[in-house]
Formats: structure tokens, C-alpha cells, sequence
């Protein structure tokens, strides 16, 4: 088993490190050569790690429920987000990477 089976590095990359250790090729032909190895280059794959916490939803229950109370009450209610940003779906994660043909991750 091989063990570079993937790498984040261009075809100008490389060349010039194939270069460096006195194999003298150019960008297009390490490009040529990865294909004839059967390396297509590929998007990076969005991963969903984790789960959602279970007392996400009663957290969001209770807020409203307090809103709510204050609202009928004739106070004045304010929502201010102060959490960290999520994004929260799948969301592209640019960049392409060369790998073998039909392999993932």
C-alpha cells in the first residue's frame, strides 16, 4: 500500500519538488501523469461532525415561553444573539485536492 495516496499540493508544486530532488519535469506533464495514474482532481467534501445538542429545543422553548410572558405583561422584549455563527447546513468547502479516481474523503 502506498502511502501517498492524496495531497493538497499543485502540479507547479510538484514539479518543483520533483525538481529539487533531480527529476526535471514540468507542471502539465505531473498533471498528465497523475491522470495516467488514474488521480482525478476532486472538490473537497463537506464533513458533518457532531451532533445537535439535546437540549437545543428546550432552550428555545423556554425563551419563547419567557417572551411571551414579558409580551403579554406589556414589556418591552429585546432577542440579542450572542452565540458564535454556525453555518448549518452543507455549506461547499472550496478547493480540489488530487486523489485517486472515485475515492473519497
Amino acid at each position: 500500500m502506498s502511502p501517498l495516496r492524496w495531497t493538497t499540493k499543485s502540479t507547479r508544486r510538484l514539479a518543483g519538488e520533483l525538481t529539487r530532488q533531480g527529476h526535471r519535469v514540468g507542471a502539465d506533464t505531473v498533471g498528465d501523469l497523475l491522470r495516467e495514474e488514474g488521480f482525478s482532481l476532486q472538490a473537497n467534501a463537506k464533513t458533518i461532525e457532531g451532533s445537535p445538542h439535546s437540549d437545543r429545543d428546550a432552550q428555545f422553548r423556554y425563551i419563547n415561553e419567557q417572551a411571551k410572558a414579558h409580551m403579554d405583561a406589556g414589556q418591552p422584549v429585546i432577542s440579542v444573539d450572542t452565540k458564535k455563527k454556525e453555518l448549518v447546513g452543507d455549506y461547499r468547502n472550496v478547493g480540489r485536492e488530487w486523489r485517486p479516481a472515485g475515492v473519497n474523503g
